[in-house]
């Protein structure tokens, strides 16, 4: 089985929407990281304070075709493509992975089946 990391970078208000939301299209588990977005564009300042806008980025592992569904629905649910909004979303293809939960496996390969 082929798998892909699934990266998407996802405002702070939309993190716990866009984690039920993949695993409604079957993703299984998720590493999240927090971090702040800085643009090319100068950031406001309110009294004397940046604003900055924090973001958190989701990691998904998730078998290549399954990862295309899950991106394709947070794509749309969080309008990714539009550029005043400051998500983004993309893949990376694994070819070495370590660590894998089994029963997350077993549901991945049954996932897998069920679609074909």
């Amino acid at each position: 089985m082929k798998f892909t990391a699934l990266i998407v970078i996802i405002q702070d208000k939309d993190e716990e929407a866009a984690i039920e939301a993949a695993k409604g299209a079957g993703a299984g588990s998720v590493t999240i990281l927090h971090g702040k977005n800085i643009g090319l564009e100068e950031k406001k300042v309110f009294f004397g304070l940046t604003l900055e806008e924090n973001v958190s980025v989701l990691l998904f592992v998730l078998p290549r075709k399954l990862s295309l569904q899950v991106m394709r629905l947070l794509r749309e649910k969080f309008d990714l493509d539009n550029p005043e909004n400051s998500g983004l979303a993309f893949t990376l293809p694994l070819t070495h992975v370590a660590g894998l939960d089994t029963k997350e496996l077993h549901k991945f390969e049954h996932d897998i089946k069920s679609m074909i």
